[in-house]
């Protein structure tokens, strides 16, 4: 085998696994009863025109409130569009789909009353930046409903997600384990008035830490 070929068929193989593998470890790992309550939580705040970052397989999609005016779904990946869309038409929602990064929003400032992040931020290469466009689209008073996995306030538990980080970015598509995502939001100048802490029973202790919150502009 040359060497064109080997690189070939490596890629070839990440891409089934990206496309394939993963989207339904994905899907069996965030769907069980425990976090769709999880997901129900986070967005009964959602209202208005709405903006999701990094929807996934549509997880949310039965979990929003039937009042929101629109809803604009964006992710970089289509991970199962055939179940996708079976969510969307079931949803009864207002529903349009991009597939786009997060670090660069095509939507002019102030354009939505709520943006939904659900274990998304621990993907996206530059987070940072992603967390900058998400408060200029949001409107004054606007609301970023979050709930994700990061660090652990247990420094062992946290050194130890350090350690297996660069394992996790490549089993997870790009996950972090360690990110501490209330530090994040806080530094792109959005104000989290709501913050729940708690570790998901049964989950490995380097992905048990969960935030769950809310962050105005």
């Amino acid at each position: 085998m040359d060497a064109g070929s080997g690189r070939v068929e490596r890629s070839t193989a990440v891409g089934f696994y990206r496309h394939v593998i993963f989207p339904r470890l994905m899907e069996w790992s965030l769907s069980t009863e425990l976090s769709m309550d999880y997901r129900r939580k986070t967005l009964e705040a959602a209202r208005g025109q709405v903006l999701e970052i990094g929807y996934g397989t549509g997880l949310n999609l039965p979990c929003y409130p039937r009042s929101i005016e629109r809803l604009v779904l964006l992710d970089q990946d289509q991970l199962r569009p055939k179940l996708v869309a079976q969510r969307i038409a079931e949803a009864g929602l207002p529903v349009e789909t991009k597939h786009l990064d997060a670090e660069h929003l095509p939507f002019e400032s102030a354009s939505f009353d709520t943006v939904v992040s659900t274990w998304t931020l621990c993907s996206i290469p530059d987070v940072a930046g992603a967390l900058v466009e998400i408060r200029r689209v949001l409107k004054p008073g606007g609301s970023l409903l979050f709930l994700e996995h990061g660090r652990s306030d247990d420094s062992r538990v946290a050194r130890r997600q350090d350690r297996w980080n660069w394992a996790q970015k490549i089993v997870g598509c790009g996950c972090h384990l360690n990110r501490p995502i209330d530090q994040l939001i806080a530094a792109s100048g959005l104000t989290i008035n709501r913050l729940e802490r708690f570790d998901m029973p049964k989950d490995p202790k380097i992905f048990a830490a969960h935030y769950l919150g809310r962050a105005t502009h």
